[in-house]
């Protein structure tokens, strides 16, 4: 006999009574466990090892000013201080560094570890703090007793080892070191795709050809000596066969070089000879955010007060960029040429000795044992040369290894603590050539308004060969010849305009372009656009200021996009349009044209989205060849524009491929792959705004794999956002300017500051997003912090 309805429908009414229940203790209990993981910011605690009591005082961003009475003691509170508000970040940073991530991740991290593994950077880095100056180890001991004690004071362990099902690793040492070796991955391709393409190019095409799709410069360098390359010659080639319909994978050009923009300004522009440095770096945006900001104050043995002012790398004890109140300074990355790919002959038989100078030697073998959760190790056999490690073959009895300056344990330190006591920017370049650093620009500026460009980090001195392309150094002619000295690498100070500015663009040429090489650099129109905004700036006479630099960085003129507007509105023709109605829409959004890469402009993206389809279609019959004989090719590593705008102006029969009659014919169907982005898109011409597309998702490491509401509650808002590749103002939805600095040493109280996401990597704190709307909406905020909110004391 069934149930009469009543009784069920209170069975039911109690069973879904029961799962709220549950419901609502399990949401309980993980708010309860993510709170009881929140760093203490008021009150005592205490930590072993401080000479006296350190304090930490908070501002309503969050960003702490850390007061102790020696450098070592202030080391161990900033490492209190990022264990507590970031301590998965730097666990993270060291994991990637050493290619441990498996161990977290379990199987989905494998392919990356294998990757990061075959350089053996933990074994380097314990080579490297063994060489590590006394100065140096005192105070990366002091960070990691304070890391180690932050981790420990937490009531609860960080909550998303909770999620990982895992505890929290001590901070070692060494693990310092591996956060550096995490950016040198960032910063620096070890794969060595540029130089292996370019030889592909070269094999396929002749030297010719890659003169001319893969020149050392095009017309929109901005280098700081004003060189400029001669135009390459149109290669000597003649397209009889259209490409194959495999070729749509061709990515699209735009790129975002990991770099960042950086520039300085003289004293006798500034008010009083106030000289000035502004640097935005440009990094991928997820959360927790890369950089934590801090105030670091002391006194030293001599009695002189101590104040650092700017960001820190959490996992690290040093100022990474900022001002000491005597200098001030900023990096972009270099792009100089710092590794080299070896081709490396070895016997035929079984392959197990390559020839070097000294006769056949036996490839070693060094296992690496990759730890995997839910699984069982990996044995990687890594295979090292006297060179580097094997990274490619056997072709033709030849593999291929890689020889990078940071495979050497002397180039990575950190000597960038040296620029904490430096009062002059002659003492800082000095400081910055032997600091041990994947290798950057560094622009400086002092108390006396001078100003200075030079670069970080060791420097290879190659003899025999330029380094462009994969050699032999089997017979001892072709080599490096130890590193660059201080006389050695190129300085700027205190030029006749009194401006610097760099954009990852080449810098320098002749001689000194030749000894430094060429690693990808950026096409220039960065640097050109923030070079003519600075000139126009100090054309005006009126002293420069802080607001003026956050201007030049949130430029977001579509400068290099003017030329490309007006081809595209010139092949819009009355009888294009009559051909194709559809094309009328097309041209009246084009028609709209304001320059800029606004949220609301349609002219922009479609413009944007032009260059690109043009780029496909002409690049299409060599760059297809050249990626048959080498899959990894990425041809946006090229700089291939001039060559683009060469063809579409000069219109050379012999290189049109064959599927179009005419390179008119070329534009227009380029014009007509806009409009099928745009219906692909649902949109028309007037609603195909760069907003709808340029959304900022600056998203948590786990967001992408907890429920939707969850995942929503770790990221920041998605909201459009100005900005492009091609611009000062760097953006796309997850890449970006991963902070904005402007100071003037001695005046840090005029300084401006903002960065994405917020100072804490915990969701629940308040520190989370605070800050972030500033960044979004480029709102001038205050380098130094606010009023004190909250106050710890950490006592011996």
């Amino acid at each position: 006999m069934a149930l009469p309805v009543r009784k069920i429908l209170r069975w039911l009414a109690s069973l879904l009574a029961l799962l709220l229940v549950l419901l609502l203790v399990a949401t309980g209990w993980a708010w309860w466990r993510m709170r009881a993981s929140l760093p203490q910011l008021d009150g005592t605690v205490a930590i072993a090892g401080l000479s006296a009591p350190v304090q930490v005082e908070r501002d309503a961003l969050g960003v702490p000013t850390i007061t102790g009475a020696n450098r070592a003691d202030v080391a161990r509170a900033l490492g209190f201080l990022h264990a507590q508000d970031r301590f998965f970040q730097m666990d993270l940073l060291r994991r990637s560094g050493a290619g441990e991530l498996s161990e977290l991740f379990g199987p989905a991290a494998l392919s990356l570890d294998r990757f990061h593994r075959r350089h053996s950077f933990r074994a380097t880095a314990r080579k490297a703090l063994a060489l590590m100056p006394e100065n140096q180890r005192l105070l990366v001991d002091a960070y990691t007793a304070g890391v180690n004690a932050g981790l420990a004071a937490l009531p609860k362990g960080p909550w998303e080892y909770v999620l990982l099902r895992t505890a929290p690793q001590p901070w070692l040492p060494e693990d310092s070191l591996l956060v550096p070796y995490a950016m040198w991955f960032d910063l620096q391709d070890a794969s060595a795709r540029l130089e292996l393409g370019r030889q592909a190019m070269r094999d396929t095409l002749g030297q010719t050809a890659t003169d001319f799709f893969a020149p050392r410069g095009n017309s929109w360098d901005a280098a700081l000596d004003g060189s400029l390359f001669p135009e390459p010659n149109l290669p000597r080639l003649v397209v009889d066969q259209p490409a194959s319909a495999e070729m749509a994978a061709l990515p699209l050009p735009d790129k975002m070089h990991v770099g960042s923009n950086s520039f300085a300004v003289a004293g006798r522009h500034g008010r009083d000879g106030a000289a000035f440095v502004a640097n935005d770096m440009h990094l991928n945006l997820n959360l927790p955010h890369i950089w934590y900001r801090a105030v670091l104050r002391w006194t030293d043995p001599a009695g002189t007060a101590h104040r650092l002012v700017g960001v820190t790398l959490p996992g690290v004890p040093a100022l990474v960029v900022g001002s000491n109140g005597a200098i001030a300074w900023g990096y972009t990355n270099s792009y100089i040429d710092t590794m080299d790919v070896v081709t490396v002959e070895v016997e035929s038989i079984a392959q197990t000795y390559y020839r070097t100078p000294h006769g056949f030697v036996e490839i070693e073998h060094r296992p690496e044992v990759i730890k995997v959760k839910g699984a069982d190790p990996v044995t990687l056999d890594t295979r090292w040369t006297e060179w580097g490690p094997i990274i490619g073959g056997p072709v033709n009895d030849r593999f291929q290894a890689l020889r990078w300056n940071a495979h050497d344990p002397e180039s990575t330190n950190l000597g960038a603590l040296d620029l904490e006591l430096a009062t002059t920017v002659e003492e800082a370049v000095s400081i910055a050539h032997r600091m041990g650093m994947p290798n950057q620009n560094m622009v400086v500026a002092d108390r006396a308004g001078h100003i200075a460009w030079t670069l970080t980090g060791r420097i290879p001195k190659r003899v025999g060969f330029d380094g462009r392309y994969p050699v032999s150094w089997a017979y001892g002619d072709r080599r490096w010849d130890g590193w660059m000295t201080d006389a050695e690498t190129p300085v700027i100070m205190n030029p006749d305009e009194g401006l610097l500015w760099t954009a990852n663009q080449r810098l320098v040429g002749g001689d000194t372009y030749a000894k430094l090489g060429d690693n990808g650099y950026d096409d220039g129109p960065r640097g050109h656009q923030i070079r003519d905004d600075l000139r126009a700036l100090v054309a005006t006479g009126r002293p420069a200021t802080p607001t003026d630099l956050l201007g030049v960085m949130l430029d977001d003129r579509a400068v290099f996009l003017t030329r490309w507007q007006e081809l595209l509105a010139g092949a819009l023709t009355d009888d294009a349009v009559a051909r194709k109605t559809a094309r009328a829409g097309l041209r009246d959004a084009v028609r709209q044209w304001n320059g800029r890469a606004t949220v609301d402009s349609a002219s922009y993206r479609i413009v944007r989205s032009f260059r690109s389809h043009v780029t496909q279609r002409a690049l299409e019959p060599f760059i297809e060849p050249v990626r048959a004989a080498y899959a990894d090719l990425d041809a946006r590593d090229f700089l291939y524009e001039d060559a683009v705008w060469r063809l579409v102006h000069e219109k050379p029969a012999k290189l049109l491929s064959p599927k179009y009659p005419t390179w008119d014919e070329l534009l227009l169907v380029a014009a007509d792959d806009v409009l099928a982005d745009i219906d692909k898109a649902g949109q028309t011409p007037a609603t195909f705004t760069w907003g709808s597309v340029n959304q900022l998702q600056m998203r948590h490491t786990f967001s992408r794999v907890l429920p939707g509401p969850i995942g929503a509650f770790l990221d920041m808002p998605v909201q459009p956002v100005p900005g492009g590749a091609d611009m000062p103002r760097v953006q796309n939805p997850s890449f970006g300017q991963s902070e904005r600095l402007v100071v003037s040493p001695g005046r840090e109280e005029e300084g401006l500051f903002h960065m994405p996401g917020g100072q804490s990597g915990h969701p629940l704190s308040p520190y989370y997003r605070a800050g972030h709307s500033a960044w979004v909406e480029g709102k001038p905020t205050p380098l130094l912090p606010g009023k004190t909110e909250h106050t710890l004391t950490l006592t011996p």
